[in-house]
């Protein structure tokens, strides 16, 4: 049998929402490329595009816009369970548990209709952010801040989790570009795990909570808290050097933030949001994290071992420094992931459901076979 382990290389299904080119470092949503619409395009007009295979007209866009805004308060016994919550819960623990509950108040949980999928991704597009905002008070002790109708899912997200403070326009920018940025991204661990939860033909907040439980793992979406974690052990652009000679080079210690399963050349996101957190860092107390990442991977490119292997800063490493610079604290980090993640999985989900066989992929079993069995006081 061929070595697919972890299915590395393994193609297990077609999908028309995004390519990554992996040699080359270039990332496509339905044919478009990830720098164009960072450049120029909202995160409404690009889960538009991941659902509808098109970009809208701006009828379209401001009928999707109205659509989201109807759809952002959430229901007050789900906020109540969020108060109930140790206050020390993990926010992606807090979503996961929110995101689940949604379900039980949604009167198509279980019609599959492709309709039905529709009005629920939208829903769970618009909620998810009105959840991370409102957790992150509520373990404050604060009040959840009510979605802030008629602007844009990154402006209405900023203006909630800062506690009904009007974002600039900075931060705003720098938050749509973050969520265009991490929407979609191929069969990735936690698009997969939806599409094998649809794949038996479960509901789409089942396969949407799965998908949060994939992506809050390390490995995965938990790779930015844990990127910004470490830069703060650092603490100091005098103490890369140390970091990197003494841990990385001594300990073997692995970079957070640095290298990619599938590119092999520089990540394009990571370049787009390099420029985002260079900007929001400017001259203020955020300029010393941005220049420990710059630093630590400047000592990263001229290393031969970085070099033969094509370990470039991916996703996670600057999305790190942007997001701490807009105030979000290393464990919001990941959710945020999945406000972005909500566009792609529900994309995917629909998909799947378009042309759905079960996902059942095999197993090589290399254990014993016919044991002789033993009464158990012989055992």
């Amino acid at each position: 049998m061929a070595e697919t382990k972890g299915l590395a290389g393994v193609v297990v299904a077609d999908t028309r929402k995004s390519k990554v080119d992996g040699e080359n470092g270039i990332l496509y949503y339905g044919g478009y490329n990830i720098l164009d619409l960072a450049e120029n395009a909202s995160f409404e007009e690009v889960a538009y595009l991941l659902w509808n295979d098109q970009l809208p007209t701006q009828s379209e866009l401001n009928a999707f816009e109205d659509q989201v805004n109807t759809e952002m308060q959430v229901p007050g016994k789900v906020l109540d369970a969020l108060k109930m919550l140790p206050k020390n819960t993990h926010p992606m623990a807090a979503l996961r548990t929110a995101v689940s509950m949604l379900g039980c108040f949604d009167d198509e949980a279980d019609d599959p209709s492709l309709e039905a999928n529709q009005r629920k991704a939208l829903r769970l597009l618009a909620k998810t952010p009105t959840l991370v905002a409102a957790w992150a008070q509520i373990r404050e002790g604060k009040e959840p801040i009510t979605p802030n109708v008629g602007v844009s899912l990154a402006e209405n997200f900023m203006y909630m989790f800062k506690g009904g403070v009007e974002p600039t326009q900075t931060e705003i920018d720098a938050t749509n570009v973050y969520l265009i940025l991490l929407a979609d991204h191929g069969f990735n661990a936690s698009t997969f795990t939806s599409r094998v939860v649809t794949s038996t033909e479960g509901d789409m907040y089942s396969a949407v909570t799965a998908a949060i439980g994939a992506l809050k793992g390390p490995k995965h979406g938990g790779a930015n808290e844990a990127a910004m974690n470490m830069f703060m052990e650092i603490g100091s652009e005098d103490a890369v050097e140390d970091f990197f000679y003494d841990e990385v080079k001594g300990n073997d210690r692995k970079i957070m933030g640095i290298g990619h399963r599938v590119y092999k050349a520089p990540d394009p996101r990571a370049t787009v949001l390099r420029e985002h957190a260079d900007a929001l860092a400017g001259n203020g107390a955020n300029e010393k994290w941005f220049n420990i990442a710059s630093k630590l991977e400047d000592l990263a490119l001229a290393d031969q071992y970085f070099i033969e292997r094509k370990l470039f800063a991916n996703v996670d490493y600057y999305s790190a420094i942007v997001l701490y610079s807009l105030g979000i604290e290393p464990d919001i980090m990941t959710p945020l992931f999945a406000m972005s993640r909500m566009a792609g999985w529900t994309a995917h989900i629909i998909e799947q459901w378009n042309d759905n066989r079960l996902i059942r992929p095999r197993a090589n079993y290399i254990g014993d076979v016919d044991l002789e069995w033993l009464p158990i006081e012989e055992r």
